[in-house]
């Protein structure tokens, strides 16, 4: 008897509806998996054939057949359990219910158990897009599966529980719903800028970076605060919008990061890999695709600390997701997009030593290795940030003052502010912030007073600054024009922006 399952797939950040074909016929015993299964879904064989025995049922000793289809799309990881464990109990007629209009997803015990299953999120998504009303998924990943709205999730604890259910034995066991507006995220442990001293025009420029989302770098000797300021960054951004929030939770469940008491994604992230991460790592790869840190960054924060350190190479690969916002990693099988919209913060010495123009201690680097040393940031990747800034030494009165900076909360208030007034002057298309505009949005939008041309041209004959730099620059005094609830980019807004240019590397 052939019997028909429905299941989902993880196609990079989406997923494909897939039927699971399950033939039973006589034979000596075999059980086969067709349809481009991967090792982990090879080894379903004996999670199914153990769940089946040990949840009181009998595996049938005959010729098995599962099919995947369709069979051209790669099949990886356990998700494919529960409903290859059913089809066969449905072929060998041990259960009888009609399932055309269910999805069923969900990695088995050998007991017959469920676990928790990475990406249930979006194939709940593309569940719900082609049509189907009812999902059956773990119990402990009802959460996840109820923040997309329409559908109905059926938590689930074992197989036994399944067949009880679809035999009608046991009524259909009550979901506890989670919504996006409903979720309230965990307290934040971030870093708060009123703990950082001195550094007021460093906070300063991270005001502005959260404002619009700009990449920022900062340069200063060892110990003047380069970490402690970018890990106070997140504090200071808003919270993230539903439409961001179920983005972000989106890559976290197919990367498998998402805590399992942690079903939405509110607060921003924030990622902050060692220097010695590979390419794969960073931008996303592997034999069937995953996201990498950069995607990982999405809608956050991509901190880099000790920026040189991380090789040309590996820069130069975030130079197109900086531009782009989305990253394409490209196989035999095909190619996936993920998305990689990110403020990149980097901190960085200016040599080896890390005192290279430090008027308290000298440096004792040779100038070659100076050069060097900076030169391993390319031009076009500086090309890309939008904010350079210089962190000094810390002067031991600032140190010792006993008095605390100005809240992070209080700088959130002024970003939320200027973000709503960007999200207002956007509401046309689909950006959400000024970071994001293009060349056509900057020259609506990035309107400047008659009497600041001439400062945007003198910068632009004495700093050589490219295309790219010219548009940064207005997208940048826009940012600090919003904070200052100004309708039009005024000349000391330029002056600011200017300032924060990346200097040519010595």
């Amino acid at each position: 008897m052939l019997a028909k399952v429905m299941t989902c797939a993880v196609v990079g950040l989406d997923g494909a509806v897939v039927q699971v074909e399950a033939d039973i016929s006589p034979g000596l015993p075999f059980f086969a998996i067709v349809g481009l299964p991967d090792t982990a879904v090879q080894e379903a064989k004996e999670r199914v054939r153990s769940a089946i025995r040990n949840s009181g049922f009998t595996f049938p000793m005959k010729r098995i057949a599962v099919n995947l289809a369709p069979a051209d799309l790669k099949k990886a990881g356990p998700a494919y359990d529960l409903p290859i464990a059913l089809a066969v109990l449905l072929s060998s007629e041990q259960v009888a219910a009609d399932v055309s209009k269910t999805v069923f997803l969900g990695e088995l015990s050998m007991d017959g158990t469920l676990r928790h299953t990475t990406g249930i999120l979006p194939m709940v998504a593309i569940a719900h897009e082609q049509g189907f009303s009812t999902i059956v998924v773990p119990e402990c990943d009802a959460r996840e599966a109820s923040l997309i709205e329409g559908v109905e999730i059926i938590p689930i604890t074992s197989l036994a529980q399944l067949v009880g259910y679809l035999r009608g034995e046991i009524p259909a066991p009550e979901c506890l719903s989670e919504t996006v507006e409903e979720y309230i995220p965990p307290v934040s442990t971030t870093a708060d800028l009123a703990y950082v001293k001195g550094q007021e025009h460093v906070k300063r420029a991270l005001e502005v970076a959260a404002a619009g989302a700009h990449n920022i770098v900062m340069m200063g000797p060892p110990g003047s605060g380069k970490t402690l300021l970018a890990r106070s960054l997140p504090s200071i951004l808003p919270t993230m919008t539903n439409e961001e929030a179920l983005e972000v939770t989106k890559i976290y469940s197919i990367a498998g990061l998402l805590p399992s008491d942690t079903p939405l994604m509110r607060q921003r992230p924030f990622r902050a890999p060692h220097y010695t991460i590979s390419n794969a790592g960073l931008v996303g790869g592997g034999h069937i695709p995953r996201p990498g840190e950069i995607s990982l960054s999405h809608r956050g924060v991509l901190f880099l600390d000790e920026l040189p350190e991380f090789g040309h190479a590996l820069l130069e690969t975030l130079r197109q997701p900086l531009e782009d916002k989305v990253v394409t990693i490209s196989r035999a099988q095909g190619s996936v997009i993920f998305p990689a919209n990110f403020m990149l913060a980097g901190a960085m010495n200016p040599c080896p030593c890390g005192y290279y123009g430090d008027p308290q201690r000298q440096c004792t680097c040779p100038p070659s290795l100076v050069s060097r040393y900076q030169r391993r940031i390319s031009g076009p990747f500086v090309d890309r940030v939008d904010i350079f800034v210089e962190v000094p030494h810390i002067e031991y009165e600032k140190l010792a003052d006993g008095r605390l900076g100005e809240k992070s909360e209080k700088v959130q208030a002024r970003v939320i502010a200027a973000r709503a007034r960007q999200a207002e002057r956007l509401s046309g298309t689909r950006l959400m912030c000024n970071a994001e505009m293009t060349p056509t949005e900057v020259r609506e939008f990035c309107q400047v007073e008659e009497s600041a041309q001439s400062l945007l041209k003198m910068a632009m004959k004495q700093l050589y600054l490219s295309a790219r730099a010219f548009h940064r620059i207005l997208k940048l005094a826009r940012t600090i024009a919003d904070l200052d609830n100004a309708d039009i980019i005024k000349s000391y807004h330029l002056a600011e922006a200017i300032q924060y240019r990346p200097r040519t590397m010595t």
